[in-house]
């Protein structure tokens, strides 16, 4: 039996806010492992939502289905009230308006890091190249990696790939950002100037779902925690009352595993 607590679907940090991404009774499969169960979350616009829970707990899957790189079998997701495209060119423009930066930093390794930002602009949106320059310019500035510019992906660290994937997603003026895991394949000195760029972004009214084992990432930027467990929302809440008064068992004993070392 499940202890799921009774959170509200939408936690006071979400109601006063527009909703931009709602999912209602969403489940999904892998074979017999049903890894989504009845998943009820509303994204507030500007709101940053972060994800933590065990392994294998579907958090991934969550963040993924946001922007159909994992498709649901059942339930609804919407997008600033339209549902997700099933395919073709609406989903093309479902993902120019969510932005995704994954583990692995999928910068193209023959292109600049200039040339990797601007590509989508020019390509999807159709930005002419000199504005797309001077935004992606600015972006790389806002990161800290324009000194990098023309290099090429493999010239920079795994903490500059990953400042530029986020600067990349940037570059499309995305309505929400999505991060699946985004320091797990890093270095731990390069960890903390990825978080700095997030939290940067995040206290700029980005709306964000942030999938991360990063607490000290989930204490400072974000307005809601989410906890996962077994497919299910567990229960969410404000930061400050997630980590200092969890409600139910599968809570208290994921924090106290990891809040002890």
């Amino acid at each position: 039996m499940s202890d799921v607590a009774a959170s509200p679907a939408d936690s006071p940090a979400a109601s006063s806010r527009r909703p931009l991404v709602v999912l209602e009774k969403v489940n999904k499969h892998f074979g017999d492992l049903h890894v989504l169960r009845d998943i009820d979350l509303t994204v507030g616009e500007g709101e940053v939502v972060v994800v933590i829970g065990p392994s294998g707990s579907g958090k991934s899957t969550l963040c993924r289905a946001i922007n159909r790189l994992e498709t649901i079998e059942s339930g609804t997701i919407t997008l600033d009230g339209d549902p997700l495209p099933e395919e073709g060119k609406a989903l093309a423009r479902l993902r120019a308006d969510v932005g995704m930066v994954f583990q692995s930093f999928n910068l193209f390794s023959h292109k600049t890091i200039l040339e990797n930002v601007t590509l989508g602009p020019i390509k999807v949106r159709g930005v002419p190249k000199r504005e797309a320059d001077q935004r992606a310019g600015e972006l790389l500035e806002r990161v800290g990696v324009a000194a990098q510019a023309s290099k090429y992906p493999a010239q920079l660290s795994g903490g500059q790939q990953q400042r530029v994937a986020i600067a990349r997603a940037l570059a499309m003026d995305p309505k929400v950002m999505l991060f699946d895991e985004p320091t797990s394949a890093l270095d731990p000195e390069m960890i903390n100037e990825v978080l700095d760029v997030m939290t940067t972004l995040a206290r700029s009214g980005m709306t964000m779902v942030v999938v991360t084992h990063e607490m000290g990432f989930a204490r400072r930027a974000a307005d809601r925690v989410v906890f996962m467990a077994d497919g299910q929302i567990v229960e969410q809440g404000t930061p400050e009352r997630f980590f200092t008064q969890p409600e139910s068992d599968r809570a208290k004993d994921f924090l106290s595993k990891i809040l002890t070392h």
